[in-house]
């Protein structure tokens, strides 16, 4: 896809910066742990992190019933969902043109609150897989009131653009004669080794989503 889906998610800013292209913007979506979910709460701005997962063509908000948030998506308010990776920080010649790469994805819509129940497994599941693949079949099932306690909204994925920023810095032209370095600092998100919970029973190893957890090697 070479253009913007809709006028709100065409970028004006730094638009050869703009990727539409929905293989790209699903990457970011899955390979970020969280995103911030923006709208309006008795006429007030509100911008609240939560965990999201992707299914197919729909994003799927976690939160609570509730929640500021989530009351007014009930009210059928479009809403703006951000997802951002910082891949390196950007070291200029010139103080102004210090940045950073990144990968990022703004999302428009109207969500809906799920009620369907089947499906409403299936997007507990995909957020609990997205922030540890693997760890719903080893963890307890979840309860009829633990899923009452859970409101997921549904957001499709229609109206999604990304920026992306790539490579060295951008200095003005007289500047790459100066005496100052410039280059780029890669920075990564490594787990560490797991820590077992305190009042964990001896004895119990721990599973593959644990062990073989890894973050995804971020572009340069």
């Amino acid at each position: 896809m070479s253009q913007a889906p809709s006028p709100r998610t065409e970028v004006k800013r730094l638009p050869e910066r703009a990727v539409y292209d929905r293989d790209i913007i699903y990457g970011i979506v899955d390979e970020a742990l969280i995103c911030h979910v923006g709208t309006i709460d008795d006429g007030h701005p509100v911008v609240i992190p939560t965990i999201h997962a992707r299914v197919g063509d729909t994003l799927y908000l976690h939160g609570s019933p509730g929640s500021r948030l989530l009351r007014g998506m009930r009210r059928g308010e479009t809403v703006c969902v951000t997802v951002t990776l910082v891949d390196a920080l950007v070291v200029a010649r010139a103080a102004f043109h210090n940045s950073m790469n990144y990968r990022s994805v703004v999302v428009f819509g109207e969500p809906r609150i799920v009620s369907d129940e089947a499906e409403k497994k299936v997007a507990v599941r995909a957020v609990v897989d997205h922030v540890l693949p693997g760890r719903w079949d080893e963890s307890r099932p979840m309860t009829d009131k633990e899923l009452t306690a859970t409101l997921i909204a549904a957001l499709p994925l229609a109206e999604a653009s990304a920026k992306i920023r790539t490579g060295p810095p951008k200095d003005e032209e007289e500047d790459y004669a100066t005496r100052h370095w410039a280059g780029i600092i890669p920075v990564t998100m490594a787990p560490e080794g797991p820590v077992a919970d305190p009042r964990l029973d001896g004895g119990i190893a721990a599973p593959p989503s644990v062990t073989g957890y890894a973050r995804p090697s971020p572009a340069r």
